[in-house]
């Protein structure tokens, strides 16, 4: 509850421009922001160390799915193969699963298409690319974000 808590209240910062006379209204903002989220979404265990350490991962591959996408517009002949894949979640349904589905579709030539209870539909430019081992360990840094324990790899087509 008080990560929540100080979640929103930086929201609120970010979004007064940390102007003080706008506290008065933001700190009840802020309290109920935090029961609705509480009453919409229980809490999950959270590792925020494990945040910190997937943070330069994700933005690296951001960059590296930028970089990829505009290479492929700029080339003269279309270097694509699309395909639509199921890959088998080992994630728990619920906000593990809709964060790995987000976080995917910032993955070089990846984007989440569909989620199922244990599968989750993705959408391919290049089918030659090696993007099972790229989902693989996003899963599991949302894993280790959520204190999940996962099945060693093998089990994903």
């Amino acid at each position: 509850m008080v990560s929540r808590g100080v979640f929103f209240l930086l929201i609120w910062y970010v979004l007064s421009n940390g102007v003080a006379a706008s506290w008065w209204i933001g700190l009840p903002a802020v309290v109920l922001a935090v029961v609705a989220s509480i009453r919409l979404q229980a809490p999950v265990p959270f590792s925020w160390l494990a945040l910190f350490r997937f943070i330069p991962f994700f933005v690296f591959m951001s960059l590296r799915g930028g970089v990829d996408v505009a290479r492929r517009v700029f080339r003269r002949e279309l270097s694509i193969e699309p395909e639509l894949v199921d890959y088998q979640l080992q994630l728990p349904p619920g906000l593990p699963q809709v964060m790995m589905t987000n976080t995917v579709g910032l993955l070089p030539g990846t984007l989440g298409a569909e989620l199922g209870t244990r599968v989750l539909r993705v959408h391919v430019l290049d089918r030659r690319t090696d993007f099972m081992q790229e989902l693989t360990a996003v899963e599991q840094g949302i894993a280790r974000m959520f204190r999940i324990s996962l099945q060693p790899a093998g089990g994903n087509a």
